[in-house]
């Protein structure tokens, strides 16, 4: 992916490669519903191979720390060492060979998650040769995953990383109904994908409702209307439900078929669903489908009128992964308002989370959350910092199933911190250093640690070459 003149980091990540973790599939999948058949819906043939870079302790000292939970400490130290969250708190028993950093009128936050990327399968630069992101030969394309279009080398990788992302989810696009597996990445520096994939991490399953399928496939056989997106929803689990079912039997079930893998091992709850959905009255119609079938949406994504289903949404516990502002650009984004992530997020239970669909949104996700926070102050709905962060972190990590592993400062956790300049919810913020599994990736004042693509290397020689 990245390129960093330090060594050891160097070295580490040479060793990393060569590296296998010891499971073969997600943690979060089960390995005791039904067969072996059934758990084999979920081995990994391509297992990460990330190992976090090996580092010194690290305390963080004197900031203001937000936890990911709810929680400010003000004049707090953060204690990281061996990859994990140590302690958070004053009085902290540091070893002595600990690197301090004094942070000082600084803030603490755990890392942010991006739910929603399409980085690595749609890089920059944005070039035909580069759309990997929609398989658009199928409404339904269940067996294609997108870690397998993924690029290292995209810079995006390297720009999100200074705006203190440390894990994503990378999706295939919304151009078919079931478009396949999402992937969820330590936003590291690897030559391959198995070198970022998320230890532990489930996939996720990216389905698309409404214009986008019918648009695509319109005149290439259907669906062509919304009627004909839900029957073949509706065909495709049917299909698969008769596919887990052989699969649960004693009798031989035939060869093998990656389509139905991905699907059965959606209802058997071991795949997350990822629904592009933009209208409240097709989220419900996806949450009825849901239940016909006996699967769990785990977040809806984009979703411009989750205001108006707010309340049956947290009742469901369905995160709504949403945009800032974005709105307008085709029929059924017309609806959306400002204040719609406020509205899921004040129901009782509610999982609001702030994604960007974006190479460039990406970059600021602070920003976005804090334009969320002032569309509020202005209808008198006012939200404090250490609340807004959990639309950055853990609700994210939640809709994802790694919030057991990060999203909060949590003695325990994934060490993925980030030490802004500042308020992050300023105009002014700027992620300072940013920290995965305790190493230091990016420091903005050290130009050693701020990674550059391979891509990238030796542009700026072109570039005063051509002038």
């Amino acid at each position: 992916m990245h390129k960093t003149a330090l060594a050891a980091a160097c070295a580490a990540l040479l060793l990393s490669a060569c590296a296998s973790t010891s499971s073969s599939k997600p943690a979060a999948a089960s390995a005791t519903q039904g067969s072996k058949k059934v758990a084999a819906l979920t081995t990994d043939a391509y297992p990460s191979t990330y190992q976090p870079i090996p580092s010194a302790p690290v305390l963080l000292a004197g900031a203001t720390v937000l936890d990911g939970l709810g929680k400010r400490l003000e004049n707090a130290d953060v204690l990281m060492a061996e990859g994990k969250i140590v302690a958070v708190g004053s009085g902290l028993d540091v070893p002595q060979n600990a690197v301090r950093v004094d942070a000082r009128g600084k803030w603490v936050t755990p890392g942010i998650i991006d739910v929603h990327s399409h980085l690595g399968v749609y890089p920059s630069p944005a070039a035909s040769a580069h759309s990997d992101g929609n398989e658009m030969t199928a409404p339904v394309t269940a067996q294609v995953w997108a870690e397998h279009s993924i690029w290292p080398q995209d810079p995006g990788f390297a720009t999100a990383l200074a705006g203190g992302v440390t894990s994503l989810q990378i999706l295939p696009g919304s151009a078919n109904l079931i478009g396949g597996r999402g992937v969820t990445l330590k936003n590291v520096y690897s030559t391959t994908y198995q070198g970022m994939k998320f230890p532990g991490a489930p996939w996720g399953l990216k389905m698309a409702c409404g214009e986008n399928p019918k648009r695509v496939y319109g005149n290439k056989g259907g669906p062509s209307t919304r009627m004909g997106n839900i029957a073949g929803f509706r065909a495709a689990f049917i299909e698969a439900a008769e596919y887990l079912k052989k699969q649960n039997s004693d009798k031989d079930s035939g060869k093998r078929d990656l389509k139905q893998e991905t699907l059965a091992a959606t209802l058997n709850g071991d795949i997350l669903v990822h629904n592009h959905c933009y209208r409240a009255d097709e989220m419900a119609i996806m949450l009825d489908l849901a239940k016909e079938f006996g699967f769990r949406i785990s977040a809806f994504h984009h979703g411009v009128e989750a205001y108006k289903l707010a309340d049956r949404l947290a009742a469901e516990g369905v995160c709504a992964a949403l945009w800032a502002d974005w709105w307008g650009f085709k029929m059924e984004s017309f609806d959306g308002i400002q204040e719609n992530l406020l509205l899921v997020d004040r129901a009782p239970g509610g999982c609001a989370i702030v994604h960007s669909d974006s190479g460039e949104g990406i970059q600021r996700l602070n920003q976005e959350a804090a334009k969320i926070i002032a569309n509020g102050r202005r209808i008198g709905i006012d939200t404090t910092p250490e609340h807004a962060i959990r639309w950055l972190t853990i609700n994210a990590a939640k809709s994802m199933g790694i919030d057991h592993l990060t999203g909060s400062l949590e003695p325990g956790k994934m060490a993925d911190v980030v030490l802004w300049n500042g308020n992050p919810f300023s105009s002014y913020a700027l992620a300072e250093q940013v920290y995965i599994d305790g190493a230091k990736l990016y420091d903005r004042a050290d130009a050693r640690l701020q990674p550059k693509s391979d891509f990238l290397l030796g542009q700026e020689l072109m570039q005063g070459e051509a002038r």
